[in-house]
């Protein structure tokens, strides 16, 4: 081939590039979805390994550098139950129906101690994980998820003392146990709800990380742990309805000790707990967006 001009005549010749076809592989964009409510139950199941992960790391924080280490799950309800059994069955002589104070108590505090360590936890759970929000993706409600979980293992660890003490007052167990895992798991729902929405608000209000103790002590009063709602004047007894916990630990108690159930406050108390998690998932999939931005 001819040249007009002489100058490029004389270049080298251009070597030749091979390239090498790569065999096709998927494509994955990630975008947000345009509905408030969506949840994608594919995508939690896929990284179902992480939440694995996630709840034992915050197990393992939890007893890092501990003396004791797993014995604080059993002694912290413990000692509320020393305590309480002290003030409210030795001084105020709570009327429990038969059962006596420590383990009336023990089984209250227990699945209380549980929710207030998963709120706690989950809503602290973002903010105290700022270097993994904002540097990979992956859904975010396994975080606060994870924290409900590694609570529900302390739980666990706790109620073995629960059986303990049953033997120890020979409470036998009826058939009604076969209603404590429905009732255990409206109770890690309701606090998957609460902590969803405290760990969203948390993220851009700092206040509520403070406010969280003060909340969990005042729900604590308003609970029935202490004491039990046909404790509370005929007047007032629509109080303990607004508050699902008051139902799920008396349920809790009716079915380890065959007590009455209060079926009415438990269908109130589950009907609430479906519209807080609908609501704290939605808040917290409006608020999913901005998480990395105002962390």
């Amino acid at each position: 081939m001819k040249y007009p001009n002489k100058e490029l005549s004389a270049l080298p010749a251009a070597p030749l590039v091979f390239v090498e076809t790569l065999p096709d592989e998927p494509l994955v964009v990630i975008e947000p979805r345009t509905s408030w409510l969506a949840v994608d139950f594919a995508e939690l199941r896929q990284y179902r390994e992480l939440l694995y992960f996630l709840t034992w790391r915050d197990v393992k924080v939890h007893y890092r550098q501990a003396a004791l280490g797993v014995m604080w799950a059993v002694l912290q309800p413990l000692l509320l139950m020393a305590i309480f059994t002290i003030f409210y069955s030795r001084l105020a002589h709570v009327e429990t129906g038969g059962v006596p104070y420590p383990l009336f108590a023990y089984a209250g505090v227990v699945l209380w101690t549980f929710f207030a360590n998963a709120i706690t936890s989950s809503g602290n759970s973002l903010v105290n994980n700022v270097n993994l929000i904002t540097k990979v993706y992956f859904p975010r409600m396994l975080v606060p998820a994870a924290a409900v979980m590694a609570s529900l293992l302390h739980f666990a660890i706790a109620s073995v003392v629960l059986i303990g003490m049953m033997l120890y007052y020979r409470v036998a167990p009826t058939p009604r146990l076969l209603l404590l895992p429905p009732l255990v798991l409206v109770t890690v729902l309701f606090a998957t709800a609460v902590g969803l929405w405290t760990a969203a608000l948390n993220v851009k209000y700092r206040d509520v990380r403070l406010l969280l103790p003060f909340g969990v002590q005042v729900w604590l009063l308003a609970s029935s742990v202490i004491v039990p709602s046909s404790a509370v004047p005929r007047q007032w007894r629509w109080v303990p309805l607004l508050n699902p916990m008051s139902a799920y630990i008396e349920g809790f108690r009716a079915a380890l000790f065959g007590g009455p159930f209060d079926g009415p406050a438990l269908i109130i108390a589950t009907t609430i707990t479906a519209t807080t998690l609908l609501a704290g998932v939605a808040v917290f999939r409006t608020m999913e967006r901005s998480f990395a931005d105002v962390i």
